[in-house]
Formats: structure tokens, sequence, C-alpha cells
């Protein structure tokens, strides 16, 4: 959300120019002036998406991606944010049989011989797919992704989400990619 003591870096795009014209019938610079005239810089998030919908006609998904990179490009977001707060996301390839690298993050007893934090909250999991938990802070949310790979291999993912700050979040993809490091190792031990 913007605000004026808000100190985000502004970014470059991470589509292309091409692609958004694509979707949406205009290029960045475009969308830009576009939001800038319409006062982009004060609007909240859900203002400036809803302007893009209302007024321009921009499908749903690429009323989000516009807003975002608008925010990020004019410094009114930080990388990895979002409006509830921040999200990082982290992943592993690990030589593994699925069924084993799921019972590794599912399982509290398994889980604890890579995962430092405890009182971890699972409110949802689909066998050898997902896992959606709540962090100990009982704010912040945890989402893991379990995909087969080639050669035998499985790709394990986590988001994070709902991170306080970017100073934290920035903290929390180095905990989680050393925890992902760990589990590897503990699978292809």
């Amino acid at each position: 959300m913007p605000s004026a003591t808000k100190s985000a870096k502004a970014t470059s795009p991470r589509m292309s120019d091409d692609a958004v014209k694509s979707k949406t019938g205009k290029v960045w610079k475009e969308w830009f002036a576009i939001l800038d005239r319409a006062g982009g810089r004060k609007m909240t998030h859900q203002e400036i998406a809803n302007h893009l919908h209302t007024k321009h006609h921009v499908p749903a998904w690429w009323t989000q991606m516009v807003t975002v990179t608008y925010e990020q490009g004019r410094g009114l977001r930080d990388k990895h944010e979002r409006p509830d707060g921040y999200q990082i996301s982290v992943s592993r390839t690990i030589n593994a049989p699925l069924a084993r690298l799921f019972k590794s993050v599912s399982d509290e007893k398994n889980r604890s011989s890579w995962l430092k934090e405890k009182g971890l909250l699972v409110r949802k999991a689909t066998v050898n797919k997902t896992m959606r938990v709540t962090w100990p802070d009982g704010i912040q949310s945890l989402e893991f992704y379990f995909y087969p790979k080639a050669n035998n291999k499985r790709q394990g993912v986590v988001q994070h989400s709902k991170i306080a700050d970017a100073k934290t979040a920035a903290k929390m993809k180095t905990y989680w990619s050393e925890a992902l490091d760990r589990l590897r190792q503990s699978l292809e031990t």
C-alpha cells in the first residue's frame, strides 16, 4: 500500500513490452503514463487494479500484473511485497521418492530432523502434492508444493507469506534455503 514514508526501490518490469501489449493492448510506458495521470502514486493496490479493470477493461490476471509492476516501477512496493505482507519462495530438486519427500515434510517427527521451527500447524494436506501450514506466530502462512521431475527426482517448494517486512523476508529466504538443503541432504544420504 503506498504511503509517504515508503522507501521501496523502483524496479524494472519482469515481462516484456511485447507480452504485456499482446494481452492488454499497451506497453509498460503507456500503462505507467495512464496510471500516473489517474493519480496511481496515491492509490491503494485495490484502487489501481479497479481503475485498470473498470476504466480500461484489463483482464483480471493482467490487472494484477500491471498493478504490481506499476507499484514496483514507481517504488511503491518492494520486491516480494504483497498487500498482506511479504512473500518468498524457495525450492530444491531432491533425488528421493515423492512419498518419502512428502512424509519428511508432513510428519512432525520426520520434519524435526531438518527443520528447526517447532509448533507448525498443518491446516490442510493433499498427499504427495501440497500442504498448507500456519507458522507458530499464528499469522504467517506456509504452502509446500511437491512436483515430480525427470530422472526420478522431485521438487520441493515452500512459499512463506504474510511476513512483516523486507528484512525479515530476506532472513526467511536464507532460513528456508538452509532448511531445504538439510532436507535434501537427509533424503539423499
